[in-house]
This record gives structure tokens, C-alpha cells and sequence, in this order.
């Protein structure tokens, strides 16, 4: 029997990365392929939310894959964010809308990337272009993907596409998107039963420049001084990373997905260029930064640029 091509997003999943590769899984296998989508960590309690409303069982977390594995990556294309073993792995397609960085192949490959908010947004347009008809199921797996990354689509990284797409796929999904996706968003927000560490490494980024290892860290809450209360616990789990992963900087944001704001806390040698990237002055390691919700189009450009 043929072996499966695995399909998963990156490390540390969220909403998009996890329902993409459900719904990329579902695409290709109504294309005759044998593929399987699997994750590269637990999930959190948002993407929880939509797997529990759809009643669909999580997929098998994957920790490392074997030499020549052929595997399709969605929603990342950074190897330092993928699975242990992705350098010797057969990559056959990548499904993206992030910058490219640290990835190679030793073989040419099906690429799709565009600058859209979410990645389900790229899929849905690939369900068009291949005439497969989406389901109830996989419109609000969808659904829930475009709403995790664009915020309800209030982020500045929502396109027109995205809009297009979540109008088309909330009449196929048959549910008012804006009720269901608040009650999904603040399912994200309960971070009561995390510790410290979990917390700070929910929704954590891990980036090489030149040599120059950060991380970019966010959370999601409707209270932002609700999270502070733990802040000498955050700042000293921050300070554990920082040394046992050999980090310049570690930025954890703090994001209220009501206000569209965020506060964050920044450590590490290179916590200074938080002045040049933001034009703000860190006060105890923290700085508040206005309209500041999106770590692809607000915080990693303007920090990748200063590191």
C-alpha cells in the first residue's frame, strides 16, 4: 500500500494551522490522494471549541518523521517552526501566507503562497480552482480558521479575499459566523489553568536571524490586566526560555481581541530595539502599543527588521 503523505502546520498549532490541515487532508483525498493530517503539538482551548462543535476528533500529534517522508506543509514554511526531521523530509507542496525563510528542497514542489490572512482563505480558492464542492463540515472548519487569524476579521491582516471567502462560506456552513466566532475567540481567552510556561508558549513563534534566535509569543484575552497579575511568574518562565534556548529576545504580546490592542513584555539582550521597532520606551519590560493585534503584519516585521 502506498504510505500516507502527512500534512501538518507548524509547531505549537493554532486555529488555522489545525484546521488547515483537516481541510487540506479533505481536499486531497476527494482528489484521490492517500494523505493524512496530523499536528505537531496539543492544541488550545480555541481551536478545541471548533473541533468540539463539529465533534471531530483531533489529529495525531507527530513528533518527528522519517528520512524521505513526503509531507505537505501548511500555514508555515520556516523548517525552525516544523517538525524534528524536516530537512530530510520529501516535501511535495507547501500551502502558505507567511514570508519565506529557512526553507529549502532538494526537489521543485507545488508552492502556493498569498498575502492572505489565513491559509484556509489559499485552500478555499483551491476547492474552486479544482471544482470540489465544500461541505457544511469543511466550510466552518474554514470558517474558523479565518476567524482565528483575522480576528473576526478586525485584523490588519484581512484581505478582500478573506472577506469574499468567509461571506461564501457562511452561507454553506448554514450559522451566523459572527455569533459562533466570538463564542470561539473567547474560548481562546481562558487561561486560568495554565501555567506560566504553558501560557507562553500556546501561540509561540520561534525565529533564526542570522544566527540570532527569538521568539514572538501571543495571547489572546478580553482583559489585558487580567493576564498582568501573573506578570513576575511570565517574566520568570520568559527568563527560563531565554536561557536554556540560547534567546537574543523574547517578546510575549498580550492581545485584547475586544479593543484590538496589545501589551507586551519584552526580555532578553535585545529587548532595547522595542524602541526602534515601536517608538516606545519599555517601563518594567513592558510596553503598551495601540492597535498593535497582528504578530505576522505588526510585530514580526517591524521587530525582524531591529533585531
Amino acid at each position: 500500500m502506498e504510505k500516507e503523505i502527512l500534512i501538518f502546520g507548524h509547531k505549537n498549532p493554532d486555529t488555522d494551522t489545525i484546521c488547515s490541515s483537516i481541510v487540506k487532508e479533505k481536499l486531497e483525498k476527494k482528489l484521490g490522494k492517500n494523505v493524512k493530517a496530523v499536528k505537531l503539538g496539543e492544541i488550545n482551548k480555541e481551536t478545541k471549541y471548533a473541533l468540539n462543535y463539529l465533534n471531530i476528533k483531533e489529529p495525531e500529534t507527530v513528533e518527528k518523521i522519517e528520512d524521505s517522508q513526503e509531507v505537505i506543509l501548511v500555514d508555515h514554511n520556516d523548517f525552525a517552526q516544523s517538525v524534528d526531521g524536516i530537512e530530510n523530509a520529501k516535501i511535495i507542496e507547501v500551502v502558505d501566507h507567511h514570508r519565506i525563510a529557512n526553507f529549502r528542497t532538494a526537489e521543485p514542489l507545488y508552492y502556493n503562497a498569498k498575502p492572505y490572512g489565513c491559509t484556509s482563505t489559499i485552500l478555499f480558492n483551491e476547492y474552486k480552482i479544482n471544482n470540489v464542492e465544500i461541505s457544511k463540515e469543511e466550510a466552518i472548519l474554514m470558517s474558523s480558521a479565518i476567524i482565528s487569524d483575522t480576528l473576526l476579521l478586525k485584523s490588519p491582516t484581512t484581505t478582500k479575499k478573506d472577506v469574499e471567502a468567509l461571506e461564501e462560506l457562511e452561507k454553506i456552513a448554514g450559522i451566523d459566523i459572527k455569533e459562533y466566532g466570538l463564542e470561539m475567540l473567547k474560548a481562546g481567552t481562558d487561561l486560568d489553568d495554565l501555567s506560566e510556561a504553558q501560557l507562553i508558549n500556546l501561540d509561540a513563534k520561534s525565529l533564526d536571524k542570522e544566527g540570532t534566535k527569538f521568539v514572538i509569543a501571543q495571547v489572546n484575552t478580553v482583559s489585558i490586566d487580567d493576564v498582568l497579575k501573573r506578570e513576575d511568574a511570565l517574566k520568570e518562565a520568559i527568563n527560563k526560555e531565554i536561557k536554556e534556548k540560547g534567546l537574543s529576545l523574547f517578546v510575549l504580546a498580550i492581545t485584547d481581541i475586544l479593543n484590538s490592542n496589545s501589551e507586551i513584555i519584552a526580555l532578553g539582550s535585545k529587548a532595547s530595539i522595542i524602541k526602534d521597532a515601536f517608538g516606545k520606551d519599555l517601563e518594567n519590560d513592558k510596553a503598551f502599543l495601540e492597535g498593535v493585534v497582528s504578530r505576522k503584519k505588526q510585530l514580526l516585521p517591524n521587530i525582524d527588521k531591529n533585531i
